[in-house]
């Protein structure tokens, strides 16, 4: 069978029940019906869709290990359609991951633990959660998918190395509470600047996922979209829960990378030379 070059790429925009998997569980399954019944081919959910945010010590108690039977009934659910859900990963007895398990088929086929923990601000990741140590990139239907979870996104080297891999698609679940930053920083305007920013440079369409919903007096604002190689949104969610999709086509990923040849040009081997002599600097 030919490979298509289109594909039907959604985001699941929701908000959770803090600390409920079970009830969490419940409606990412009506929302993949509903990605299912959109002939979706990709369904991304936010940052830990299936425990909420503000969770403390309550880690340890909704947490579960790759191959939970919830996962794997939800992979099932999924069919062929790539379904992306953020979960609290356990790793070892009293560590923890922030993660993202992407379904498929049945099966649990690749999960990624973010990198780039927040502990700043409002923010008290670092405390939490072990760091993850691996870029994500994930193949589903001959569509390519990069998983940085929320600030993996803001290292700029991260998603530098993760854009060497050559996905088709960036696919980022966040959750992005109004005032966690200190100071001015306007979080909805801030993120679409850093979404288009990659999606421009890189000519590699990316999808957010995030919540619209209150959670122990923090604000999700939702806005969750699929930008396009342009850099411009091709969709954006109205506010409340809802899917909201796009279809991308891999020959205009081919046209923009050829016009912007990021990929082509990244010099590899001269910015692996540039960091190590920083690193001889730094500790001399």
């Amino acid at each position: 069978m030919a490979i298509s070059s289109r594909y039907h790429v959604g985001a699941a925009q929701m908000n959770c029940h803090l600390g409920d998997v079970e009830a969490n569980v419940e409606l990412h399954r009506e929302m993949i019906r509903e990605g299912r019944r959109r002939r979706l081919d990709l369904l991304a959910f936010p940052e830990l869709s299936l425990t909420g945010y503000n969770l403390g010590p309550a880690v340890a108690d909704v947490a579960m290990a790759a191959d939970d039977p919830r996962l794997v009934d939800l992979a099932r659910e999924s069919g062929d359609m790539l379904t992306i859900v953020g979960l609290v990963e356990a790793l070892s007895p009293g560590e923890y991951a922030n993660a993202a398990a992407c379904l498929r088929q049945g099966r649990v086929v690749a999960v990624h633990r973010k990198i780039n923990l927040c502990t700043y601000g409002g923010h008290e990741e670092g405390k939490l959660f072990s760091h993850g140590g691996r870029l994500t990139q994930v193949e589903a239907g001959g569509l390519t998918s990069s998983v940085m979870i929320c600030a993996d996104l803001w290292n700029p080297g991260l998603a530098h190395a993760a854009m060497l891999k050559r996905p088709d698609l960036i696919v980022t679940p966040i959750n992005s509470a109004l005032g966690m930053v200190e100071g001015e920083f306007d979080d909805a305007a801030n993120w679409l600047a850093c979404l288009r920013f990659y999606a421009m440079v890189y000519a590699t369409p990316v999808v957010m996922a995030h919540r619209d919903g209150d959670e122990r007096g923090g604000r999700f604002w939702g806005g969750s979209c699929i930008v396009g190689v342009d850099g411009h949104p091709m969709a954006t969610a109205d506010p409340g829960q809802g899917i909201v999709s796009a279809v991308i086509d891999r020959r205009d990923i081919a046209r923009a990378r050829f016009a912007m040849p990021t990929h082509r040009d990244a010099n590899t081997r001269l910015v692996a030379s540039l960091l190590q002599a920083q690193l001889r600097d730094e500790s001399a």
